[in-house]
């Protein structure tokens, strides 16, 4: 068979070669690592947790990028374009770029298989380390000790917040949960946790290991008012930080995270103030409580757990007067859904629920029966619809939208993305001129 020529032909061939989509095993990404010779050289930071991965990468590369470092990031799952994987100085590669270094891992796994995660993973992480980089920042997939991330070490892991989301592979408690997550922990080596109230199971693992552990509120802790907010860690301090450009109260967990891991790695990479000023004021990331301007308010937020609903319900909650809620919601079949619309039925008046491109998506017709059998109310009659695609549901929201009512896209990355395929909506409500 010739190799294929285009990313799209890539990735169809990875779908291809392992007929388990998520194989929760090391050792096939590591052989092949040692074949491929992957090694950074330079400061890698590894991020695994349930909720605020994404937001904790984007601030760790917009913090080193103003200190004038040039950072590489390998973010998952992307929203529209495969490309947002692998960012180079800010910026998504050009889709031709990776070629070469799928022929490279397809070349050298010989007679091994690899899962679509795998493969693209150790593509992507050879792209990393053959760029001239001072920074490397890898984001984990799917808990943490079997992830394929971990195959690579890094100088300083960041563990986020900690929720119940994947049980069938992780765990049925947060316990379970945060010992996969803990997998990513290295022997002397800082882990920042940035859940204030972690499980027992990853300060134990910690504490077999030796690492050196940075704890929210012993090791670092915030404080301020609603104007700015103050950071201490066990060597330094920054007063009167403005909040991050990122949306949302968790947001300052998250933050304060990024600060632990930078003080941690201070020596290997220092960080000026200003840089951390700056980084916080411009870090950008689509999709997470995401506004967008217009008439309707439209919110965009990749929401997919209990626990990432509950912080979006909260930030919707401080929005502000809005007389009407629409929401456009899909997910996968596996996710707690009738917590996650339980959560967010109070503020809901009128549902459009999509089906999504997947056959593990939960489809319109299902979450609209869901709805139906739990009887939730809403603010006040709360009506139902059912959409092909969340594009359809967006127009169809839209469609009965109000100027002053707002618009919430939440669930699946595929639901958030399908909503920005061809580009950043502008809405216009009905009434408008």
């Amino acid at each position: 068979m010739s190799a294929p020529t285009t990313l799209a032909g890539w990735l169809a061939h990875c779908e291809k070669i392992h007929t388990k989509e998520i194989d929760l095993s090391l050792e096939r990404t590591q052989r092949v690592r040692e074949r491929l010779g992957i090694d950074f050289g330079v400061p890698v930071i590894v991020v695994a947790g349930t909720n605020g991965k994404g937001s904790t990468c984007a601030m760790l590369e917009s913090i080193a990028l103003q200190a004038g470092y040039r950072v590489g990031l390998y973010a998952k799952p992307h929203l529209v374009h495969f490309e947002e994987r692998c960012r180079i100085d800010g910026r998504s590669v050009a889709a031709e770029d990776l070629l070469p270094h799928f022929e490279a891992v397809e070349l050298a796994r010989g007679e091994l298989t690899l899962s679509i995660f795998e493969f693209t993973t150790l593509a992507i992480a050879r792209a990393l380390s053959q760029a001239a980089l001072d920074l490397v920042i890898l984001e984990v997939g799917l808990g943490g000790r079997f992830d394929a991330v971990n195959a690579f070490d890094g100088d300083c892991a960041v563990i986020t917040s900690i929720a119940l989301d994947h049980m069938e592979f992780l765990g049925p408690d947060r316990e379970s949960i945060g010992f996969e997550k803990a997998g990513i922990m290295r022997a002397g080596r800082p882990v920042v946790v940035s859940d204030p109230v972690p499980p027992e199971s990853v300060l134990g693992v910690a504490e077999k290991l030796g690492a050196d552990l940075y704890l929210h509120g012993r090791d670092f802790r915030v404080s301020g008012d609603r104007q700015q907010w103050n950071w201490a860690g066990r060597s330094k301090r920054y007063n009167g930080l403005a909040y991050p450009a990122l949306r949302g109260a968790n947001q300052l967990l998250n933050a304060a995270g990024v600060l632990a891991a930078f003080e941690a790695l201070q020596e290997r990479l220092p960080i000026p103030a200003q840089a951390v000023r700056n980084g916080f004021a411009l870090v950008e990331l689509p999709g997470r409580f995401q506004v967008v301007p217009g008439a309707p308010t439209l919110v965009l937020d990749v929401a997919h757990n209990p626990h990432a609903v509950a912080a979006l319900a909260e930030n919707l909650d401080q929005m502000g007067f809005h007389p009407r809620t629409h929401a456009v919601f899909g997910a996968m079949r596996d996710k707690d859904i009738p917590a996650i619309l339980a959560r967010m039925a109070p503020m809901v008046d009128h549902w459009h629920f999509t089906d999504l491109p997947l056959a593990r998506a939960a489809s319109a017709a299902e979450l609209a029966a869901r709805h139906a059998e739990l009887r939730l109310a809403g603010p006040g009659a709360v009506e139902t619809a059912t959409h092909a695609d969340p594009r359809a549901a967006l127009e169809a929201a839209l469609s009965r939208a109000d100027p002053t009512d707002r618009i919430v896209v939440f669930g699946s990355f595929y639901t958030v993305g399908g909503v920005l395929k061809d580009g950043l909506p502008r809405l216009g409500a009905r009434h408008v001129g």
